[in-house]
């Protein structure tokens, strides 16, 4: 079936698919609207749920957690500052091996607050032992959440799926919505093989010695690095039953050439515009980054194996250090000994647009250099 609905919508319904069983969430611009769909989802019978009404969004996760404790397949959205204020239970949920999904409607942090997107919300939280996924369609929202409740199941890991604010959480888009049934064979019921159970004591989070803590920090890190196979098994299953098709990392255009942009989410659907607009697939292709955490790095290296230079778009700042996934990639690229000229670039911060002629603008100054600039090039003063 094909719906034309929102990015935050296909939040909703793919929650509903995925049959959650507790979901706990506090109201937040652009995010709201994921709540009052699947408050009204459950208060109608739609979706046999506890909706947890909560009064900050530390409360939403910390129910999320309660309810993934029991057992139960958790969820919860928010955005921008709500994000931040769930930064210490982030690093509790992880630690405990929680897999409960989290939708961040990406929307930039304060001081002075906007309701305009970038990404440093969510990139801020690359430390806190979540999984990081981030979509570019309505289409990949709706599919990411079921893939992703699977994967962080499996994985014993939370984890975050990530959407452009407004460009993509209300824009009305063609969605394909998935059978039940076929959801039903993708994502069975979790099973955890510990929970709270009054029948069955035990503690959770307690203190541990230094040598315990560091043996757990190292499985975190172990079942990371196993994450990028993971996904690709599961995405390969997803193909099989929705038709659909998701890698870590996706490139478009020739595999070979004189540039590769890199971007993420709402801004890669902007790339493809161009390319098609101008007619340089020679010399000019995109990788699109769908994983942020863990870091694919094997697949970002193949990704960009076959092109001269590398201009990474980072709708971000580090302040001090730059774009978030240049310092990523160029870190990836330099320990495989691939010397390449990246072209740090800051665009799109507080929701500003970057439409074809800006991406235009960065394509001829990049073809136009032997050797990228030090330091970030800001997108919108190119000349």
């Amino acid at each position: 079936m094909r719906e034309l609905i929102t990015g935050n919508q296909a939040v909703a319904l793919a929650v509903r698919l995925a049959r959650a069983q507790v979901i706990a969430a506090y109201p937040i611009t652009p995010q709201t609207s994921i709540a009052e769909e699947l408050a009204a989802a459950v208060a109608k019978g739609e979706l046999e749920a506890r909706f947890l009404k909560v009064e900050s969004e530390t409360s939403a996760l910390a129910a999320a957690m309660g309810g993934s404790l029991a057992g139960a397949r958790a969820f919860t959205a928010t955005s921008s500052q709500g994000l931040a204020l769930m930064h210490e239970l982030l690093h509790w949920s992880s630690g405990a091996r929680l897999p409960i999904l989290l939708v961040n409607v990406n929307r930039s942090m304060a001081s002075p607050w906007s309701l305009g997107v970038d990404h440093n919300d969510t990139l801020s939280q690359r430390d806190t032992g979540w999984l990081q996924l981030y979509c570019e369609t309505a289409q990949e929202v709706l599919d990411s959440v079921i893939l992703g409740f699977r994967l962080a199941e499996e994985s014993l890991l939370p984890l975050m799926v990530c959407l452009d604010g407004f460009l993509l959480s209300h824009y009305s888009e063609p969605v394909e919505v998935p059978d039940q049934a076929l959801v039903d064979r993708f994502l069975t019921p979790r099973r955890a093989a510990f929970r709270l159970d009054p029948a069955r004591p035990r503690t959770f989070g307690g203190g541990v010695s230094s040598e315990v803590l560091a043996g757990l920090r190292r499985r975190i890190q172990a079942d990371m690095e196993a994450v990028p196979g993971r996904f690709k098994s599961l995405a390969g299953r997803f193909k099989r039953l929705f038709g659909r098709s998701y890698q870590a990392v996706e490139t478009f255009g020739p595999a070979k050439a004189e540039l590769g942009l890199v971007a993420v989410g709402t801004m890669a659907g902007t790339i493809k515009a161009y390319l098609k607009e101008a007619g340089r697939g020679s010399r000019v292709g995109l990788v699109k980054m769908r994983m942020f955490r863990p870091f694919p790095a094997q697949e970002v290296r193949l990704a960009l194996a076959g092109f001269e230079k590398v201009a990474v778009i980072d709708r971000n700042l580090s302040p001090g250090a730059g774009g978030i996934f240049a310092q990523e990639i160029r870190s990836a690229l330099y320990e495989a000994g691939l010397k390449k000229p990246l072209m740090s670039v800051i665009g799109g911060l507080g929701g500003m647009d970057v439409g074809p002629e800006e991406i235009r603008r960065l394509v001829d100054r990049a073809l136009a250099s032997d050797q990228p600039p030090e330091g970030p090039v800001w997108l919108e003063e190119l000349i």
